[in-house]
């Protein structure tokens, strides 16, 4: 695909997911979202920078003239990055990384392929995208609905940069997921802070974003940093 269509494309599924999801209201005070490790999986920079690839849509690859488009369900993933006062902060780098349908990171120590030369991890997911906040603290990733992998829990990890707050890592999880109850981080969460990293997906509309395949869910997050 022609990397100015891809951006257009990109940016008009962004603009209706945002005109598509309500934003909640915001209030006086809010709990941050709780510290957490980068984890095993964090994609080193300077591997990063091998490859331009690393955009909002993680469910599309582009290897020369050809798109490769990820496996599982896609979700649309819209967020709001605000402090704990309720303030919206714009111009916040957001981060995200999870494994793909097949249970693998796109990172270097994950082989390309497996024992048996099949492939060990989905080419069509990037595995890590970027972006940042506009005036409205608002910014909007295509990803994957997170699955399970042994010994975790559906998640997504997320970190956020900003002069404001500087550098907050953390971990999305999918809310009422059987899994959470049995996630090792999860327990470790005290209930008071579990709604700040809580998803509440719901079904897209069938042609949501206009895009192939269409979104199969939706949902929309605040990130809460510190005041």
């Amino acid at each position: 695909m022609n990397p100015n269509r891809r951006t257009f494309v990109v940016t008009a599924w962004a603009a209706g997911l945002a005109a598509s999801v309500p934003c909640p209201a915001l209030a006086s005070s809010r709990r941050a979202l709780r510290q957490m490790t980068d984890g095993p999986f964090y994609p080193p920079v300077r591997w990063r920078a091998q490859w331009s690839d690393w955009d909002a849509d993680l469910t599309r690859v582009t290897q020369g003239s050809e798109t490769l488009v990820a496996r599982g369900e896609h979700l649309g993933l819209a967020l709001a990055v605000l402090d704990t006062d309720g303030r919206l902060v714009d111009g916040a780098e957001v981060e995200i990384w999870q494994c793909d349908s097949l249970q693998h990171y796109r990172h270097p120590d994950v082989a390309r392929e497996a024992a048996d030369r099949s492939v060990r991890f989905d080419p069509g997911f990037q595995g890590f995208g970027a972006a940042k906040s506009d005036a409205r603290g608002e910014l909007s990733f295509r990803t994957l609905k997170p699955v399970p992998y042994p010994g975790r829990t559906p998640h997504i990890h997320v970190k956020l940069r900003h002069a404001s707050f500087g550098e907050w890592t953390s971990q999305l999880f999918i809310a009422g997921d059987a899994g959470n109850a049995r996630d090792f981080l999860w327990r470790n969460v005290p209930v008071a802070d579990r709604a700040a990293l809580e998803m509440k997906l719901a079904r897209a509309p069938a042609a949501s974003a206009g895009a192939t395949p269409a979104l199969a869910w939706m949902t929309r997050h605040e990130l809460v940093v510190p005041a």
